[in-house]
């Protein structure tokens, strides 16, 4: 079953992206912490779709492998254009913002990622406003559907779009 644990851990992220980079924007050790959050975020993100679809995920930090792994898998993770394209750069924050002890990124380069992943996170229902897909009809056949019972809008939506395909069969 899938788990919203993992879904509000990768949202986590984001937010600590956000705060840091909002807090902190012109401190090199913040943006490195922002850089190192993104990352995560995306990685958590896939790893919690295809854990969904009974994906035991390997441990890995490649957001590549993710990504090709969610195509060959069935998982229902939306992958933006942005993210096919910068996918290796996230892969190298995951590290050398870390480790790397001359790592340095531009700041413009962190904001347009930050931008790009929450629209990543948007289109893949990780937001606590409801989807505006979701109608009575739909929420009602979730609820009949998830053995669980649903909390918050955040869980709503998530649920919505990892089982939205086999929704739409059914309504």
């Amino acid at each position: 079953m899938c788990d919203i644990k993992y879904f509000k851990l990768a949202y986590h992220n984001l937010d600590v992206a956000k705060s840091a980079l909002r807090d902190y924007q012109y401190d090199e050790l913040f943006v490195r912490e922002v850089a190192y959050n993104l990352q995560q975020c995306v990685e958590k993100t896939l790893k919690a779709f295809l854990e969904c679809v009974g994906v035991t995920v390997p441990q890995t930090h490649k957001i590549s492998k993710l990504i090709r792994m969610s195509n060959d898998n069935g998982s229902s993770v939306i992958i933006t254009d942005w993210l096919k394209n910068h996918c290796e750069r996230l892969e190298a924050w995951e590290a050398d913002s870390r480790y790397d002890i001359d790592f340095y990124v531009e700041i413009q380069i962190v904001e347009e990622a930050l931008q790009e992943i929450e629209k990543f996170l948007k289109v893949n229902g990780l937001s606590y406003e409801k989807d505006v897909e979701i109608n009575e009809d739909i929420e009602e056949a979730l609820h009949d559907m998830i053995p669980v019972k649903i909390n918050d809008v955040f869980e709503l939506n998530i649920y919505y779009h990892v089982f939205k395909k086999k929704l739409m069969k059914n309504i």
